[in-house]
């Protein structure tokens, strides 16, 4: 169950960062609130996960979560780019996740 508290508090987390980039310096109520509601959701979920989970494993995860799903919407809903390289460490910090996940 902590996994998907924490697997919630990593979707929290890249809904936030991406409502605060619609909020356009918090200048649009909606998307700024979103961003607010969805801030404090996401502490909520981690702080859930971190009962059962290591301060370390999980705190790493829900940040690794958010760089790549920000990343990732970022290219889709921003047209922002990538460089090979950005790419190479992207998939790096996947691969962290991952491996955190199998030993955790």
């Amino acid at each position: 169950m902590q996994w998907i508290m924490l697997l919630i508090a990593g979707s929290l987390e890249i809904t936030w960062a991406v409502a605060m980039k619609y909020s356009e310096g918090f200048s649009k109520l909606g998307p700024s609130a979103l961003t607010a509601v969805t801030y404090i959701l996401s502490a909520v979920f981690l702080a859930l996960a971190l009962k059962k989970l290591p301060l370390g494993t999980a705190y790493a995860m829900w940040t690794g979560m958010g760089i790549i799903g920000t990343t990732v919407l970022g290219v889709l809903l921003f047209k922002e780019t990538l460089s090979f390289p950005q790419v190479v460490c992207i998939l790096l910090i996947a691969g962290g996740i991952a491996g955190l996940k199998i030993l955790a």
